[in-house]
């Protein structure tokens, strides 16, 4: 256990966000609210998941929703603990920690405002290792546990729980049918697992990774140095392009932001051209009508000068970009978890080939 340091909130937003890939709604409003919660006096403690007793109870959260709505509804911190307390009253049990269902984008610091808002700590893990759309996506699925119950609110005095379902596609199904009723945004406290559960099934220590990420942003920041070659580094990464955006086709629709974007290349990439597809995150890229890259590697589109991700509600004509794949966590791409969240859940009748396989470009 220990405390998370004021210098500590902006590397994880910006690491949050880069593990994104695109999605999990933009965290700077989360940003803000957390640094003014700290101004104030707050202090959350971050939580090793190995210290969890194996009966403890833990909160697990999120935004649920489309992350362009995202920009017109801003984060609430008392509002994203409303479904949380709902669910406490219904279990008849309190939580002993929370943490994000996703560490990418704004649900990375979700459980934050959270922790905040009932004084629990947060565990540090979550359930994707990166931001996935839809809700069965987890490694919680992957590994076969329930998925109810599960608890929505909103900004008005609505609070939803969903006390069964019969898989956990008909939850997503049923919550994101619930989510659009209330705007196409609404925060969520997913089924609560046990301390044993996250131990045993969850992605940990991701909150720190998240941090170390932002933190190699901000010191190639400092030392005006690279700041998309000093993350490739750091994490074993890849660049897979350098454009610019020529061309941006996106929609909500469903609680989603769907679409594409189109870049022409620039440097050594001068001359190709580079389509990234997009549901919420960013799931497929293809280099000159090849498909180089998919889910579930971590699609991450990075401003070339200063090493922020750049989100698919917040792409715009013109944007210089380094296009890069990050290795994402090894029982999404098992057999079970390929079958969740490989090409093939998103509709593309492709097999999952890593960006890691492919021969690197002339």
């Amino acid at each position: 256990m220990r405390t998370l340091q004021y210098d500590e909130i902006e590397p994880l937003a910006t690491g949050a966000w880069i593990l994104g890939a695109g999605g999990g709604g933009s965290p700077y409003d989360g940003f803000l609210n957390l640094r003014e919660l700290y101004r104030q006096g707050t202090r959350i403690d971050l939580m090793a998941p190995e210290e969890l007793a194996d009966d403890d109870l833990v909160a697990v959260v999120s935004t649920m929703g489309a992350p362009l709505v995202g920009q017109e509804r801003l984060a609430d911190p008392e509002l994203s603990v409303k479904p949380v307390l709902a669910l406490e009253d219904y279990l008849g049990r309190k939580f002993r920690a929370v943490m994000p269902v996703e560490i990418g984008g704004g649900n990375g610091l979700e459980p934050f405002l959270v922790a905040a808002g009932m004084d629990i700590p947060v565990v540090d893990a979550d359930a994707m290792g990166r931001a996935f759309p839809e809700a069965q996506m987890t490694s919680f699925s992957i590994h076969g546990l329930e998925m109810f119950p599960l608890a929505l609110g909103d900004i008005r005095d609505n609070a939803i729980i969903v006390t069964r379902a019969a898989s956990w596609t008909w939850m997503e199904r049923i919550s994101r049918a619930v989510c659009t009723v209330l705007g196409s945004t609404a925060p969520t406290a997913k089924a609560p697992r046990t301390g044993r559960e996250v131990k045993d099934c969850a992605i940990l220590h991701s909150v720190t990774k998240a941090i170390g990420i932002g933190q190699t942003v901000h010191d190639a920041r400092k030392q005006h140095t690279d700041p998309v070659a000093a993350v490739l580094e750091a994490e074993g990464g890849r660049l897979l392009f350098t454009g610019k955006i020529t061309d941006i086709n996106r929609r909500t629709t469903g609680g989603f932001l769907k679409g594409d974007a189109k870049l022409e290349g620039i440097a050594g990439d001068a001359g190709h051209r580079f389509d990234v597809a997009f549901q919420n995150e960013y799931l497929m890229g293809w280099r000159d009508d090849e498909a180089v890259v998919m889910v579930p590697d971590i699609i991450c589109l990075m401003d070339s000068e200063s090493g922020e991700a750049v989100g698919t509600e917040t792409l715009r004509y013109g944007q210089r970009i380094g296009v890069i794949a990050l290795p994402a966590p090894a029982i999404l791409s098992s057999e079970r978890g390929l079958e969740i969240v490989g090409p093939r859940a998103f509709g593309y009748d492709l097999d999952y080939r890593s960006a890691f396989a492919f021969s690197k470009q002339p």
